[in-house]
């Protein structure tokens, strides 16, 4: 079982800072509905408290209160891209540190997050926005495997 003593500090402060990247990238997708979407963010922390025990990584991950990175970018592409390469950078570090299920969980958890964000507020009606669905797609794309 891979913990957060198997990692340097900045290495862990990158896995920890995948999730909640993914959910900000989602928010960032659409005008409208960041309070229900933050809300949406910290509850798929809660649930996945919630699971505790299936694997030691992710109970770790997901006892840390998600850090939202303040930033101030030129440009919410700018901002986007530096969330894509957080997840990246996340993706990277696993791989060469966590086992094959281990950073499946990973990637399972930050998905559901950002889909659970994307699914927080209707935007004109629909459930996913275009725009959210195209973040998802990117999201997806970071994660690899």
């Amino acid at each position: 079982m891979t913990t957060s003593a198997d990692f340097a500090d900045a290495e862990w402060r990158t896995v920890l800072e995948g999730p909640p990247s993914a959910g900000m990238i989602v928010i960032s997708a659409a005008h409208g509905g960041t309070f229900k979407e933050t809300f949406a963010m910290s509850k798929a922390y809660l649930e996945a408290r919630k699971q505790h025990g299936e694997s030691e990584l992710l109970d770790e991950i997901v006892s840390t209160k998600p850090a939202v990175d303040r930033t101030h970018y030129h440009s919410m592409e700018e901002m986007r891209q530096h969330e894509l390469q957080n997840i990246r950078d996340a993706v990277t570090v696993l791989e060469g540190k966590a086992t094959a299920e281990e950073l499946s969980g990973y990637r399972r958890f930050v998905l559901a997050l950002a889909e659970r964000v994307a699914e927080a507020h209707r935007e004109h009606g629909v459930v996913v926005s275009d725009q959210e669905q195209a973040a998802l797609a990117e999201i997806t794309k970071s994660l690899g495997g």
